[in-house]
């Protein structure tokens, strides 16, 4: 019988309890509780695509094999039974010297990149695949503020009034500048003209101020640090912008990088029969009239940028949201600044983007979606707009000029 090969635990795995709810017709025909709960365990390792289900031997071995030395199979075997043994090495949990399968490329991937690792399960466990949130929406029965407020009551105040403050000091209410009515213009767009194009001069724009290079400093022999509009954990920054343009004058409809080097977009490919429309709405998550901006660019981080400096860090992944944030304002300031429209949303299908875009999550992953170009003339979509500085009364568009 051949040797079997040592074995060692995946890098990063947690265990949750799950709970499912069924009805038992014959207790509520009795009188009794028809709710039956069943309590299980599922294994979170996020170099596997899904939740595994797992029972309490398997945790308990999981428990006795290390992540980092390989143990000969022989002494594992001595105190795992070979069918949960098996099991778990069938299911990506437990890896197997030298038998390089998907599980354990994908596991020496996660460890290279040195992903802290709860902060790598929350990264892979929360992103979508095939999620229609209107229609999720729809599901709910919410559908406005008010059916909101009354399934959770109203909202927490806008507010936080400190009643132990012993005094205070008012504050001089500042004058008007450019910068103001920029901001004051501020607002998340939900109704794009989608009969006109956005130009190539407003594209390459707005791309130059909210992601692009505004200076360089090498600190030593091939480490070269940039300057860009919006603060970067460690001053790495390791967002790429991804577009999918729509319309834009003398482009072609498709993906493309943006090459912050060249200030320049290459064009990747796209799969057979590739609709840039209906795309537009998977990226979305079916939120239709985000899909119908002119660019929607993807905010992706490659991580092991960031995890070169910061390895397994557990405030690393903080730092990434907050420059993405960062780069998403600046996004909306450039799109204001030229009469256009932006919008930024979480609410993304990353799945369907990274095997489109080509991109691992583990190495490379979507964490947002900005859209922007030219909005419609009236509104037909609710918009935001507390300070009337978009919409007349009517809803139709108020001059914005640049």
């Amino acid at each position: 019988m051949p040797e079997r090969p040592d074995l060692r635990r995946c890098g990063a795995v947690f265990v949750e309890t799950s709970e499912v709810v069924d009805f038992d017709i014959g207790a509520l025909l009795g009188g009794r509780d028809p709710r039956r709960r069943k309590q299980s365990w599922m294994a979170l390792a996020p170099h596997l695509d899904a939740p595994v289900p797992i029972d309490e031997p398997s945790i308990a071995a999981l428990g006795r094999l290390s992540e980092t030395q390989w143990t000969d199979y022989a002494t594992v075997n001595a105190t795992i039974p070979e069918p949960t043994l098996q099991a778990l090495v069938d299911a990506g949990l437990i890896l197997e010297r030298g038998c390089f399968t998907v599980a354990h490329r994908r596991d020496i991937a996660l460890r290279d990149a040195n992903w802290h690792p709860l902060l790598a399960t929350a990264h892979a466990f929360s992103r979508w695949s095939k999620v229609d949130s209107l229609e999720a929406q729809e599901a709910s029965g919410i559908h406005s503020t008010a059916d909101m407020i009354s399934v959770s009551g109203l909202p927490p105040p806008h507010y936080r009034v400190r009643e132990d403050a012993r005094s205070r000091m008012a504050l001089e209410r500042p004058s008007p500048r450019a910068l103001d009515s920029l901001m004051h213009r501020r607002t998340t767009c939900r109704n794009f003209d989608t009969n006109v194009a956005l130009s190539a001069r407003d594209l390459a724009l707005v791309l130059h101020r909210s992601f692009g290079e505004q200076g360089r400093e090498e600190i030593e022999p091939g480490a070269v640090a940039l300057k860009k509009n919006h603060p970067s954990g460690g001053g790495l920054h390791p967002l790429e912008a991804y577009l999918l343009v729509q319309r834009v004058d003398d482009m072609a409809a498709g993906l493309y990088h943006y090459n912050v080097e060249a200030h320049a977009l290459d064009r990747l490919p796209v799969p057979a029969g590739f609709d840039a429309r209906a795309f537009a709405l998977t990226v979305v998550a079916g939120q239709h009239y985000f899909a119908d901006a002119a660019v929607l660019l993807v905010v992706a981080v490659r991580f092991p940028r960031s995890f070169w400096k910061y390895r397994k860090h557990p405030k690393i992944y903080r730092a990434i949201l907050l420059e993405a944030g960062h780069a998403s304002q600046n996004l909306y300031l450039a799109a204001t600044d030229l009469g256009l429209g932006a919008y930024v949303t979480a609410a993304i299908n990353e799945v369907e983007i990274e095997q489109a875009f080509i991109l691992d999550p583990l190495l490379e992953g979507p964490i947002a979606v900005c859209g922007f170009g030219p909005r419609a003339q009236t509104r037909t979509t609710v918009e935001l707009d507390p300070a009337g500085s978009v919409w007349d009364a009517e809803g139709r568009l108020k001059l914005q000029t640049g």
